[in-house]
């Protein structure tokens, strides 16, 4: 069974050694991320983390890698396990750096192309089973005001609410009914893992709330926690 579900974004901005003197700025948000993962822990030790990558490549279970193609190199494992560095995608990083400072065992990589459709998400979502410690990775719109990533667009104000509200209520239906091709107007990359989240855990009977919702810079950038009722 499902215990706990925690859904995070995935900035580079998380990892101070990679901020460039913008650590202070980011707090908040690493705190509630801190504050997450270390709730998913205490469900578990092992986590299943569901995350977006072009071509959704597969990721070797106990790999490492490095940050250093964003401009640091700065090891993450995704276990305890000793392996040998291969190139990791953004999700895996990210999670393997949580794992790290979570004090998890081990992190299985799960990616979905961002180009799913929600019925292909449905699908993997429903073939993944019932791990304990679900960890879901993935940010909101990116045109939020006049200098963010992707230009600013006034629609994006009201997607995040509505994202920030469906994760306070756990509500998968929200999720699931959210339109891809709006969610790529607005430059957000969660719209897929948050759909594979829906499946999973629709039979669940949650609570849930949320620790962080924001965009500081210019993304929407949400931290929250579903727990079995």
């Amino acid at each position: 069974m499902i215990r706990r579900v925690a859904v995070l974004p995935q900035p580079p901005l998380l990892i101070p050694e990679l901020t460039a003197g913008a650590a202070d700025e980011c707090a908040e948000l690493r705190e509630a991320c801190l504050q997450a993962v270390q709730r998913l822990t205490s469900a578990s030790e092992d986590w299943l983390v569901i995350g977006a990558a072009v071509g959704a490549p597969e990721v070797p279970e106990h790999a490492s890698g490095s940050f250093r193609g964003f401009g640091v190199d700065l090891g993450v494992s995704l276990s305890r396990v000793t392996a040998p560095e291969t190139e990791l995608p953004l999700p895996a990083l990210v999670a393997g750096w949580l794992r790290e400072r979570a004090g998890a065992s081990s992190v299985k990589i799960r990616l979905v192309d961002p180009a799913a459709t929600p019925d292909q998400c449905e699908l993997l979502g429903r073939e993944m089973g019932e791990p304990a410690a679900v960890l879901v990775l993935g940010d909101g719109s990116s045109r939020h005001g006049p200098r963010s990533p992707g230009g600013e667009d006034v629609r994006a104000e009201d997607f995040d609410a509505e994202i920030r509200d469906a994760l306070a209520k756990a509500d998968t239906g929200s999720l699931a009914g959210l339109d891809p091709d709006f969610a790529a107007e607005l430059g957000a990359g969660g719209r897929a893992p948050w759909q594979v989240l829906s499946a999973l855990a629709a039979d669940g009977d949650w609570t849930a709330n949320v620790l962080y919702s924001a965009a500081p810079f210019g993304v929407g950038y949400h931290v929250a926690v579903w727990e079995q009722a």
